[in-house]
């Protein structure tokens, strides 16, 4: 089966309210819908989430990369030999969401094409997940709010914090409000998206340990090798790379210099393929994984749950699989549902996903 063609279709979704953090804020989802069509008839979609402040990418970059440079190279490939389209697209650095919703698309078509979903094909441990819901920055008041609400209507019982905000009493407060409001019966965890320094971040890490915090995750930048290093090693909370390990590489680095004790693994930059790579490498490591959320829309958080689901280790915490929730609109046909803090995956062919053609042309921007 060989690809035909390569579309890229940039549509914007404004959310119900701004979700900020320390490393910037997203007030509508202006991603890029990615297919791959095929001379069989079958047709791949992924979806590409451009994070500028994280990763440098933004909805332009994502369709010129794809349509200038990807696409001609894929056009006549075949759509199974996927070891060799990935030695094309390494060719080019950079561009993760770019090439992992090529990634994506890809295994969807597989999985149409021997009529299987792709979680099966991943490994088809499980069908669903629990959910961890993400909450920005806001008063303690109102944080707690969002989460009794998420509680009580979806069931979820697991939370990531944003912190990094200085001073550290403003998410501190958050935390503490959180904790008295859900009771111990409540996961939480933080995340700093690099926000303090390692000195910051020490102090803070002493309450958030008494508040009975599971994992802290980019509290100070790696690139601050040896505080970064003097911090991890006296954490008693795992600590997560996310944004600073990005490829397969990147998490041995920083496994093996002592920066993390764990890994966020986030389908959006890591496709299924290295989502894969990275999965294993962890396993062989001894180190934990979540998977984590690039504030994805519901393709996205299929996706997610397809790839958590499929592998017992990925699978063991909560995915944070619910921040669609917080977006006005989608684009596919068939919502998701979550019901008792669960997320189910798709049990059809391929991603099992149909887009709705005409919320598409309400929401792209290439009018």
């Amino acid at each position: 089966m060989k690809i035909t063609a390569v579309e890229t279709v940039p549509y914007a979704i404004p959310y119900t309210k701004p979700l900020r953090f320390a490393s910037g804020e997203v007030h509508s989802a202006e991603h890029v819908l990615v297919r791959i069509h095929t001379d069989e008839g079958l047709t791949g979609v992924a979806d590409a989430p451009p994070r500028p402040f994280t990763y440098g990418e933004t909805q332009a970059s994502v369709i010129g990369v794809i349509e200038k440079i990807f696409a001609p190279q894929l056009v006549g490939a075949d759509v199974f030999a996927r070891e060799r389209i990935h030695a094309l697209l390494r060719r080019t650095v950079g561009n993760p969401a770019a090439k992992s919703a090529l990634d994506i698309a890809l295994w969807d078509i597989t999985g149409q094409a021997v009529d299987r979903p792709v979680t099966q094909l991943l490994g088809g441990w499980t069908d669903r997940m629990r959910v961890s819901h993400m909450l920005g920055f806001d008063t303690p008041a109102r944080v707690a709010d969002e989460a009794l609400r998420h509680r009580d209507t979806h069931g979820i019982k697991v939370f990531k914090v944003k912190v990094g905000r200085r001073p550290a009493r403003l998410d501190l407060d958050v935390c503490r409000a959180l904790r008295e409001t859900l009771g111990d019966e409540s996961e939480l965890y933080v995340d700093g998206n690099r926000g303090w320094t390692a000195s910051e971040a020490a102090l803070a890490l002493r309450e958030l340990d008494e508040l009975g915090m599971t994992l802290a995750e980019e509290l100070c930048p790696a690139d601050d090798v040896l505080g970064r290093r003097w911090l991890v090693g006296q954490s008693r909370i795992p600590f997560v790379a996310d944004e600073s390990a990005t490829t397969p590489a990147e998490v041995t680095r920083a496994l093996l210099d002592g920066a993390a004790t764990a890994i966020s693994i986030k389908t959006a930059r890591t496709g299924f393929t290295d989502s894969q790579r990275v999965l294993f490498q962890c396993e062989g490591m001894g180190a934990e994984v979540v998977m984590g959320n690039q504030i994805d829309g519901q393709l996205g958080t299929v996706c997610t749950v397809a790839f958590g689901a499929a592998h017992a280790s990925s699978s063991r915490r909560a995915g944070e699989l619910s921040n669609f929730l917080d977006m006005s609109d989608d684009l596919l046909t068939e919502p998701l549902t979550i019901t008792d803090g669960t997320l189910a995956i798709r049990d059809r062919p391929g991603l099992g996903v149909v887009i709705d053609d005409s919320k598409l042309a309400r929401y792209r921007q290439d009018h």
